[in-house]
């Protein structure tokens, strides 16, 4: 018997909760960090396919390695800086050593990786669902990140989101195998066909490839049942946002606006509640 099985639910939610800031730390870093590292892969391996000298600018810190720091002032953090969520709080959302504003997205990123988390912990309990949950979550959460930063959502963490789905999948963690591949295929080649149509359509392209492969990712981990929930929770939920920046930012409808956080949102909502969000409509609508 593991010790995660032998905690009280309550405990269980608590401690992952407390993982979740830890882990938020964490993304945040790869929201910052994993885009300028692969626009500077992608400028390096562009220089030698057309083979100009070598990019001599410095490489983007690494993920791991490289200490934080304030991008402002460069100063190093210190560990008490450092602590997810209290030390903005602590420091009331300035740099200790320059006083700059630090960015509101640092303790978002914290608070809302530790309350999705254990959210998953309450849903699944002390089980494999829980830690795969986990998985899910944090990916989701990196992805929003990016996306909403810089309207890319990386091969680096769709990719493997998708085949450890269709791992899962094998050992029916979720969904059985051929849900999860149908899921798979069903989840690409949908947005596939309607970034194509409306390419065709208006000359446009209304999507990133990126979209595709985390619809196809959500497939494989909820099966094909969940693709059209998916699918429209997010497009309601895109219209809702898009129409209020419209009218209180006043945004350009020519600017783009990212789909992938609408998608990892609906996702994540079916992954935790669709059973409860099935039952409640078909008890409020189907007779």
């Amino acid at each position: 018997m593991s010790f995660i099985t032998l905690l009280s639910p309550a405990v269980l939610v608590a401690v992952i909760g407390v993982l979740g800031l830890l882990v938020g730390s964490f993304l945040n870093v790869v929201i910052l960090r994993l885009p300028a590292r692969l626009e500077h892969a992608w400028r390096g391996e562009a220089r030698e396919a057309l083979q100009l000298p070598a990019d001599e600018r410095i490489p983007p810190p690494g993920l791991v390695r490289e200490p934080s720091h304030c991008p402002h002032c460069m100063h190093a953090l210190a560990a008490r800086d450092n602590i997810p969520l209290l030390s903005w709080l602590w420091l009331r959302g300035r740099c200790r050593y320059c006083r700059v504003p630090i960015s509101i997205q640092y303790p978002l990123v914290e608070l809302a990786t530790a309350l999705f988390s254990a959210a998953i912990a309450w849903r699944f309990g002390a089980s494999t669902q829980t830690l795969a949950g986990l998985v899910l979550t944090w990916s989701l959460v990196a992805l929003t990140g990016i996306d909403l930063r810089t309207q890319l959502l990386p091969d680096s963490i769709t990719l493997p989101l998708l085949w450890l789905g269709l791992l899962l999948g094998l050992g029916h963690v979720f969904v059985s195998a051929p849900q999860a591949i149908l899921g798979a295929a069903l989840g690409y080649l949908s947005l596939w066909s309607v970034y194509w149509l409306f390419k065709l359509l208006t000359g446009k392209e209304g999507m990133g490839y990126g979209d595709f492969k985390l619809l196809a990712a959500l497939g494989a981990w909820m099966g094909a049942g969940a693709l059209l929930p998916i699918v429209l929770i997010s497009s309601l939920v895109g219209a809702v946002v898009g129409s209020a920046m419209l009218v209180l930012r006043g945004r350009d409808r020519s600017i783009p606006i990212a789909f992938g956080p609408y998608l990892a949102a609906a996702g994540w909502i079916w992954f935790v509640a669709g059973d409860t969000l099935l039952h409640a409509y078909l008890t409020l609508f189907v007779r």
